[in-house]
């Protein structure tokens, strides 16, 4: 039914659309600069045909079927040239454009999910992500409540952790329920202000997780290396302004992301190629000078990620030469043996990240080496942060078994 509504309505929009006689040469360069292949007017297969109508001042993007209407400010037209009769093209995803006539902006954009993927594996795919948020949600949920509700373990370690676990939920949260509604029922499209808060969120919460995995390094430092002088060093004010800070950095340091993409214009793809917003990945549909966003992108991951990662080494390091100078080697694997939770989590987290900068700073299109990292990078911490701390720590690991024993009862 589908496929003969829309050969009907190709049909009926084709016989008025002669793109050779019906646009001059500037208003063909126009619809150009709006990513219009005129030579493929005849050549769309998929969608719902579009009928383009051209006035002195504006172009008017018409479904074949009559759904939408939408205004689009082109530059370059003469004001005495003749009105365009039609053009019928392929499916193009409807743009918004501002007054001064130099922006244009789509009003949505397209999710791939994993490039190269059916609809029927995408279907499937979308359980085990099921699976994984609710896994996230649990896992992070039982965290916090734990430490927020024993008070012995209100420590600079656990409320670290607790900090950590809040930012893995609201990331799963940003992240893996539009995946799975794009996974389950197909469901591409992603509004361009939705796109670039989701994009915001993405890079802002994993530059708080950043900090925080910062903080827990110095607190081991401090606990290994200094034990007499951590509980004056970390209290409770100074973990509160350490949090208050990893909050704060990361939110100005990335408020401006959205802002610089929407000075972009996009009048090429709007397919975003991967099943979320990210800078990298939006500021490649642009179809104007990136300059400002690829130097700007490039100073936040060296003096947010980068800074971390290197004083995290930093502090291991030192928490190396400590652990090798005690006596018994028995003490010197118990204090290690603190550490090891939080040395997977920084793994975790920074070699999906690193490896994914790199791919995208090299260049090129986008494959699906880059999607696979985003999501390791996204989707594994929130899953294997409170697995891993859950086992390897006493306190939680204990409480979480006295709670499902006197469930059982």
């Amino acid at each position: 039914m589908r496929e003969a509504l829309l050969r009907v309505s190709y049909e009926i929009v084709t016989p008025f659309c002669d793109h050779k006689r019906a646009a001059s040469r500037r208003e063909r360069q126009s619809l150009v600069q709006l990513g219009i292949p005129l030579d493929s007017a005849f050549k769309a297969k998929r969608g719902i045909p579009i009928a383009l109508s051209g006035s002195p001042e504006k172009l008017y993007m018409r479904g074949a079927l009559g759904q939408r209407d939408f205004d689009v400010n082109v530059p370059g037209l003469d004001q005495t040239e003749e009105d365009a009769e039609g053009i019928a093209l392929g499916p193009l995803v409807p743009v918004m454009a501002f007054s001064n006539g130099t922006l244009v902006h789509p009003a949505y954009f397209l999710l791939v999910g994993i490039p190269g993927v059916g609809p029927d594996v995408h279907f499937w795919l979308a359980f085990p992500l099921c699976f994984m948020y609710a896994l996230a949600t649990l896992g992070n949920l039982t965290i916090i409540l734990i430490i927020r509700m024993e008070r012995h373990l209100h420590q600079p370690m656990y409320l670290f952790l607790a900090m950590l676990s809040t930012i893995d939920l609201v990331l799963s949260s940003v992240t893996m329920p539009k995946m799975t509604i794009l996974f389950l029922m197909g469901i591409q499209e992603i509004e361009f202000s939705v796109c670039l808060a989701q994009m915001f969120l993405i890079h802002a919460l994993s530059a708080m997780e950043s900090a925080v995995l910062l903080a827990m390094a110095f607190d081991r430092f401090v606990a290994i290396c200094h034990p007499l002088r951590h509980a004056s060093v970390l209290t409770g004010p100074t973990v509160a302004k350490i949090g208050l800070a990893a909050l704060t950095r990361g939110f100005v340091f990335f408020f401006p992301l959205p802002f610089i993409l929407k000075r972009l214009s996009y009048c090429r793809t709007h397919t975003v190629t991967h099943s979320f917003c990210l800078h990298q990945d939006i500021m490649k549909l642009s179809c104007t000078d990136t300059t400002v966003n690829v130097v700007y992108g490039l100073f936040i991951i060296l003096s947010v990620m980068g800074v971390d990662s290197f004083f995290i080494g930093f502090s291991y390091i030192l928490i190396l030469r400590a652990v090798l100078e005690l006596s018994s080697q028995g003490a010197a694997l118990k204090a290690f043996n603190t550490c090891i939770s939080h040395l997977c989590a920084v793994l975790v987290f920074y070699v999906p990240l690193i490896g994914l900068s790199v791919v995208h700073r090299l260049g090129g299109p986008t494959t699906l080496l880059h999607v696979v990292m985003a999501n390791i990078y996204l989707l594994l911490p929130p899953v294997v942060n409170p697995i891993v701390y859950g086992a390897k720590t006493k306190e939680i690991r204990s409480r979480v078994v006295h709670m499902f024993s006197q469930g059982g009862r």
